[in-house]
């Protein structure tokens, strides 16, 4: 048999609905090459069913059977027989003579992801480093002390974050800022903007909140200041009394909430949606709650802290090492930072419920938030099992608030037991797409703490994990609106890591993350990006070659007036191509050829694909790809949508030939290459095209 022939997956194509209900008679589809198979049975629980010869086309043959697939996780796989008497199975990994329970298919019923996530373009805004659109709301030099570090100013927006006190430092970046910037998105082709944590807090990066019921006025707007600007010797009291006025007055944070739901209105009527990020598993020691800072110990109409008071109605908040009175000091807090208290649901029914209004709060009316991206998920409660539980109830109470709201996880490691339909959408993935790509490309881990040779090129590498490491973790709903990201706040910048340099700013000068780039690798790994299944989401700034190690300094501000603007072009380019090309937001991908440094693919459904091919090598090769697996015929020409190289990047359109299913491509060093096949605009002799416009 030809098992290159064989296809299944849980797209449209081949499940039919893709994401059916609890006892909904579900198709499923089986591909397999024209008069092959003597037998097809789709094999699930204790049952063994023989599909149907229904229809072929194109050199295939497909068997069809439905199937009532009742309410719990359907399990399965396939077994073929030849013609020729040879027999084998299929999973997740394709024709195999053996099975393995985790890579087998699984559809979850009732399970199914916001249809406008799946594939969608994503922009992740880092806000204090991104625009300033309102220069009243600026943190003053000196305005409150955090951490040791009095907050301080930026006045060069140009400059490179400071390495030990970069949370105490302030650009100025905003939601007018955001807001001003929303065209430039929606040229770029953004569908999605995420926001890093805009809710009240004394840091620039706001990891530490302070009050989740409102959005920083710093961030938003400050309609009464409050006083002068205090000089640099006054005292640490006055200096907390002007912190009070401008972040707890009523005023501003109503504004600041108003200004908010401004930006999601204004995002929404471009047509792009907005995530919030949650921070859940731990607040900040200035929180309301804990108030170790004693701001609101005298303000009107909040309640005392549980680290003022013994009889605070937030002492069950947290976990404290002393519980007697006089307080010790000693407070459970993440990773030990006394400046992170973390959150003790297990001890409090009150603080799990005023979570989860909160949840819903920021998807509702007025302000109408897309969704959420959930900080350190896993790690929220102290145990799984409550964890599991907190998130079941998150997911109902969000979903009925808004029901196509998005619920994204940060999460490294296994993430199968979340993705059971009834907590998370899906995850940020950095084990299935971030960490494979940057190892085939680069040879870097994410943080540039460490270069390996021997991953360089490693395509069987690269497909295995990008494949089928990922084929364990996700079923169709969360795969197709997982996060792929090349850099964000957490990691270096992708365009720093093909310096291959090992380091952070706080051991190499942060210059050094500009010098040995290379910016044909970063085209390399933006045409994967855009490519892969997935939400392809770009972190601020990428577009525009910035470049940084680690936090802070991958928080530099984005380069307005400077920018790379060929490095934005061809982001354009490539988001267009995403877009046009549905296949490439909800299709089928197969692998198609691996050898060291040289990887190529196809995204395809039934009437087109595209087929990704990336040479890492540093010299010319050419190599005949069999591409008819695809659904590509098998004597046809195709377009070369677009080609990139060590000088940039190229969309003229030409063609190449399919030859009895064969591509044979040639490709220069250091390239990549996007090309199409569309059954409903077939490339002639005559080559209908005209002045480089691509007809998809």
């Amino acid at each position: 048999m030809n098992t290159n022939a064989f296809f299944h997956d849980m797209t449209l194509d081949y499940l039919r609905p893709a994401e059916p209900d609890a006892f909904r008679i579900t198709d499923f589809r089986f591909r397999c090459a024209h008069k092959d198979a003597s037998q097809v049975v789709l094999v699930y629980g204790n049952e063994r069913r023989k599909m149907k010869l229904s229809e072929t086309e194109g050199g295939f043959d497909y068997y069809d059977i439905s199937v009532n697939i009742g309410k719990d996780p359907f399990i399965y796989h396939f077994e073929i027989t030849g013609k020729d008497e040879s027999f084998c199975y299929y999973d997740k990994r394709g024709a195999v003579g053996n099975l393995m329970d985790s890579m087998e298919f699984v559809v979850i019923p009732g399970f199914s992801t916001p249809d406008w996530a799946k594939g969608a373009v994503m922009y992740q805004i880092f806000v204090d480093r991104f625009n300033n659109g309102d220069k009243n709301n600026d943190v003053y030099s000196g305005e409150y002390s955090y951490n040791g570090f009095l907050s301080k100013y930026v006045e060069d927006w140009k400059k490179d974050p400071e390495a030990g006190r970069d949370f105490a430092n302030f650009y100025g970046g905003d939601l007018q800022g955001v807001i001003d910037k929303l065209d430039y998105l929606k040229d770029l082709g953004v569908e999605v903007i995420y926001l890093n944590p805009i809710f009240v807090s004394p840091s620039s990066h706001k990891y530490d909140t302070q009050d989740y019921d409102h959005i920083d006025p710093h961030f938003g707007k400050i309609v009464e200041d409050g006083g002068d600007i205090l000089p640099q010797y006054e005292t640490s009291n006055k200096r907390a009394e002007r912190y009070i006025k401008r972040v707890t007055s009523k005023k501003n944070l109503e504004a600041s909430d108003q200004l908010f739901a401004k930006l999601v209105s204004e995002a929404h009527s471009r047509d792009m949606r907005v995530i919030l990020d949650g921070v859940f598993n731990h607040c900040g020691s200035f929180n309301k709650w804990l108030d170790r800072e004693r701001i609101y110990e005298d303000v009107k109409d909040y309640k005392k802290g549980a680290y003022i008071s013994a009889d605070s109605p937030y002492r069950s908040y947290f976990s404290f090492s002393n519980d007697s009175w006089p307080y010790n000091g000693s407070y459970d807090g993440w990773w030990g930072y006394d400046t992170l208290p973390k959150l003790n649901y297990e001890g409090s029914k009150e603080l799990e419920d005023y979570i989860i209004q909160i949840g819903k709060k920021w998807v509702s009316e007025p302000y109408n938030a897309d969704g959420w991206r959930l900080d350190v998920a896993a790690d929220l409660g102290h145990s799984p099992e409550y964890n599991h539980k907190f998130w079941k109830r998150f997911r109902q109470e969000v979903k009925k608030a808004k029901p196509d709201a998005i619920i994204l996880a940060e999460h490294y490691g296994p993430a199968k037991d979340w993705l059971m339909g009834d907590e998370w959408d899906t995850v940020m993935n950095y084990d299935a797409f971030m960490e494979p790509l940057t190892w085939f490309l680069t040879g870097m881990d994410k943080h540039s703490d460490e270069f390996k040779p021997l991953r360089v090129g490693n395509a069987r590498e690269f497909f295995d994990t990008m494949l089928y490491q990922g084929g364990q973790n996700f079923t169709m709903p969360s795969l197709y609106t997982a996060m792929n990201e090349l850099s964000n706040h957490d990691h270096s910048r992708f365009l720093t890591r093909t310096n291959q340099k090992v380091g952070r700013c706080d051991t190499l000068v942060s210059g050094s993350a500009d010098t040995g780039i290379k910016k044909y690798q970063m085209r390399q790994a933006v045409m994967v990006q855009m490519t892969w299944p997935g939400a392809p989401t770009i972190y601020y700034g990428d577009e525009a070659g910035v470049c940084g190690f680690t936090d802070p300094d991958n928080r530099r501000t984005y380069p307005w007036g400077e920018e790379d603007k060929q490095m934005i072009s061809f982001h354009k380019e490539m988001i267009r191509i995403h877009s046009a090309c549905p296949e490439l937001r909800k299709g089928s991908i197969k692998e198609l050829y691996a050898e060291n440094n040289i990887i190529v693919y196809g995204r395809f459904n039934r009437t087109a694909a595209v087929i990704v091919a990336i040479n890492n090598n540093n010299f010319e090769v050419t190599r005949d790809i069999e591409v008819w697996s695809l659904g590509i015929p098998r004597d046809v020409k195709i377009r070369q949508l677009i080609v990139s190289d060590q000088t940039g990047f190229d969309t003229t359109v030409t063609s190449k030939t399919v030859s009895d299913g064969v591509l044979s491509l040639t490709m220069s060093r250091n390239t990549g290459y996007v090309l199409r096949y569309n059954s409903f605009t077939e490339v002639s002799d005559e080559e209908f095209w005209s002045d480089n416009v691509i007809e998809f």
